[in-house]
């Protein structure tokens, strides 16, 4: 490992403890994201939108909150975690982890993924050894348990008793005439492995007064200027290892919703930033302000791991 000198700072090149597995990055989005748009096609078409800004940037959870004590918002939670998970599940596995629901009408417009966990390899013979891929549990026998990992074969997990239909997170470890596999945790893998879903019937006041997150990051337009506390997310992103990053919607921001619930949002947040300072529209859509502010900070917390002061 050496380092180079860059723009004034120096950076570590070469190989370096990937911090990025320890840590665990969620997202809160509200209900009423999907209220804006009134036909199920563009309504999934945002969704596909939000999917794929959480794959990009290795988001762990994508937590959905009811943001309107006055509706009941089940039905639009129900939708957002129902396409959020379909386009998170392995194309393989779809057909036998959901069943035929009005709200996959128009799945067909959700953008693939691409992600380590979605493999394009459909060949047996193209197996490594080490790999690891998603699966569902479809037969047992006398030796354990068969579990469709994509591929012509079942694969056997030898020495399981495991419930059929459930999903499950494998490691290659032969093959040969036939795919042999042990259960592992994701966890485990290296590489970024998708998210998951958590749909809340907490309000989101509730969820960021909560203790189980090391740093709270609420997005607002009424916020401090993102590169105003820049540094200070920085440093304190890198001792987190539990993140959560809030989301309004764009007819009601997060001040607004937890005032509706008796509390002051500067007060149960490490942070509140405006990511999109000078916006030149009215409003900002909940999947816009989600790249805008991931990508924001992507760019500033990968520059803090990687520097070191001298």
């Amino acid at each position: 490992m050496f380092k180079a000198f860059i723009h004034g700072r120096y950076f570590q090149i070469g190989r370096r403890k990937d911090l990025s597995k320890e840590r665990k990055i969620s997202v809160a989005i509200p209900a009423s994201t999907v209220t804006d748009v009134p036909h199920l096609r563009e309504k999934t078409s945002k969704i596909g939108l939000i999917g794929r800004a959480a794959a990009i940037f290795n988001v762990d959870r994508i937590i959905i909150y009811p943001d309107n004590p006055h509706v009941n918002q089940a039905t639009d939670i129900d939708l957002i975690a129902t396409l959020l998970s379909y386009m998170e599940t392995p194309q393989y596995l779809r057909k036998k982890l959901f069943e035929l629901r009005p709200e996959l009408r128009y799945a067909g417009v959700l953008p693939p993924l691409r992600t380590p966990h979605h493999p394009l390899n459909r060949k047996m013979e193209n197996l490594k050894i080490g790999e690891y891929r998603e699966g569902v549990t479809v037969s047992k026998t006398k030796t354990g348990v068969l579990v469709d990992i994509g591929v012509e074969k079942p694969a056997l997990i030898p020495n399981k008793l495991l419930p059929m239909g459930r999903r499950v997170t494998v490691k290659i470890v032969k093959v040969n005439k036939r795919v042999s596999a042990e259960l592992v945790s994701s966890d485990e893998i290296p590489q970024y492995w998708g998210y998951k879903v958590i749909s809340e019937r907490r309000s989101i006041g509730k969820i960021l007064k909560n203790k189980t997150f090391d740093l709270k990051i609420a997005t607002s337009k009424y916020g401090t200027p993102f590169k105003d506390v820049a540094g200070e997310i920085a440093e304190k992103w890198e001792k987190a290892k539990s993140i959560l990053i809030a989301f309004g919607s764009p007819t009601k921001g997060l001040h607004e919703i937890v005032e509706s619930e008796g509390l002051k949002l500067d007060e149960i947040v490490d942070f509140t930033v405006n990511t999109i300072p000078n916006q030149g529209t009215e409003t900002v859509r909940t999947e816009e302000a989600l790249i805008a502010s991931l990508a924001v900070l992507n760019l500033h917390t990968a520059q803090g791991s990687s520097s070191q002061k001298v």
